[in-house]
């Protein structure tokens, strides 16, 4: 009889924490939106640095190696004459020999959905495809949060370029409870 108890002991303390973990996991916060992000050469982004071997420079590639700095307008719609509602600013480093690659660093403050703050990203964008890039911190509202944010390309003709930023963002249970 006793190792027959020991059995089911042991089975309920295994099942409690399992369950316990999957609700957790279940009951993150989130907040889910799009944004679109317009660059201007010479006007939102500079090349600081120029790169050394690679396509020339269009709207496109980079040289490798250069150094591109931007602060670029984030509106709710594709045309960049409607609502702001942040900013995205930061650097990237042209890191592919093809010059489509880049090393990206980037902070944007945001000011949606009754939330404001920013979130700093880290992350590798491709200039032409869809790039994911992880939240590593949050201020204000997005205190703790986690997630990514995927940025896709949606007009890269002209001066002006635009791409959709979607955002699909993350609270854990410890950090605030505004979402």
């Amino acid at each position: 009889m006793a190792p027959l108890m020991h059995f089911f002991t042991t089975i309920l303390f295994l099942l409690i924490p399992l369950e316990a973990t999957t609700n957790h996991q279940h009951g993150l916060k989130s907040l889910h939106f799009a944004l679109y992000q317009h660059e201007t050469i010479n006007k939102t982004g500079f090349i600081v640095v120029p790169g050394v071997v690679g396509p020339p420079v269009s709207q496109t590639t980079t040289p490798f190696g250069t150094l591109f700095v931007f602060q670029d307008p984030l509106t709710l719609k594709p045309n960049p004459t409607s609502k702001l509602a942040g900013t995205a600013e930061g650097t990237s480093i042209t890191s592919g020999l093809d010059g489509l690659q880049s090393l990206s660093i980037a902070k944007v403050t945001l000011n949606v959905k009754k939330h404001k703050g920013s979130i700093s990203l880290v992350g590798v964008t491709n200039n032409i495809k869809p790039s994911n890039h992880p939240v590593v911190g949050g201020t204000g509202d997005f205190l703790f949060v986690q997630g990514y944010v995927t940025s896709s390309p949606v007009n890269l003709v002209g001066l002006t370029v635009t791409y959709k930023i979607e955002f699909h963002l993350y609270w854990p249970p410890y950090a605030s409870p505004k979402p």
